[in-house]
């Protein structure tokens, strides 16, 4: 079995607003905790943050395509561990696998998302911007490196 290092992970306490009456996670709210995973990376990649790149230089970052398996249930007050890794990087899009993961090992969910950069003002597809592009590869390519160290 090959060791893994995610490209970025955090963990997660399950919150009482991300449950259904069941007491588990409603499917819906785990695109929220990816999402907000993903503006987190993007916080720790460029200096300007996710903000600075939706906001000031107006590339949008929309979900053409996501796949989604969920396997075992997250109970409000679970720790989870959520995490992503670049599966691939094209031109003008970037697919992501995400994991949310027990602190037990067990994966409770995993997904692949496609985001295509796109213009705000014009709504058409675009070049992934250099310096986001340069970082996710390095990011990709630290987290090889962290797993060849294991």
């Amino acid at each position: 079995m090959t060791t893994h290092a995610p490209v970025f992970s955090r963990r997660h306490k399950i919150h009482f607003s991300e449950c259904d009456p069941a007491g588990i996670v409603f499917y819906p709210q785990y695109f929220v905790l990816f999402n907000d995973l993903i503006e987190s990376w993007i916080d720790a990649l460029l200096p300007e943050g996710y903000h600075g790149v939706i906001g000031a230089r107006r590339v949008g970052m929309p979900t053409v395509h996501l796949e989604v398996d969920f396997k075992a249930v997250s109970k409000m007050g679970d720790e989870v561990w959520l995490s992503l890794d670049v599966e691939r990087i094209g031109q003008a899009s970037l697919t992501l696998a995400w994991a949310c993961t027990g602190t037990d090992g067990v994966v409770r969910m995993s997904a692949k998302q496609t985001i295509v950069t796109t213009s705000l003002d014009t709504h058409k597809a675009m070049p992934i911007p250099d310096d986001l592009r340069r970082a996710i590869e390095g990011a990709a390519q630290d987290a090889a490196a962290r797993a060849g160290e294991n």
